[in-house]
């Protein structure tokens, strides 16, 4: 199973083909439309591994934005006892819903591909219902 760790809102993630990451949003990213990831900081199979010091040049990761969205609301309540002080904020971050695609080697070799269509469909079906 070939994977690679990409970097991306700083945060580093350990992705394979196929799979469904829900990550910071991307700004200026539209739903159905690909991306290419080129802070790739590791990649490599069950036998070998290259890492980067600190990226791997030429390596990239390409994936397709499924969604945008906003995650649950995070509420923050402040109270000092005895006061009569109290305070209330909520916060929803913002997120894409990614679906890894492939992943390049730094000779611009293909390692890795995700299945076909069909089953990503049923994946990703499973995945948007489960969020809300």
């Amino acid at each position: 199973m070939s994977f690679a760790i990409i970097q991306t809102g700083g945060k580093q993630y350990k992705v394979k083909a196929g799979e469904i990451l829900k990550i910071e949003k991307i700004e200026k990213s539209k739903p159905h439309s690909k991306i290419e990831f080129k802070e790739v900081l590791a990649y490599g199979d069950d036998k070998t591994i290259e890492l980067g010091s600190p990226v791997v040049t030429g390596a990239k990761v390409e994936a397709d934005i499924i969604k945008n969205s906003k995650e649950r609301t995070i509420l923050i309540f402040k109270k000092r006892r005895r006061k009569n002080s109290r305070r209330k904020n909520g916060h929803r971050q913002q997120y894409s819903l990614i679906k890894i695609e492939k992943i390049f080697s730094k000779d611009g070799k293909l390692i890795s591909e995700a299945d076909k269509k069909i089953q990503s469909a049923n994946n990703e079906k499973k995945i948007i219902e489960k969020d809300k």
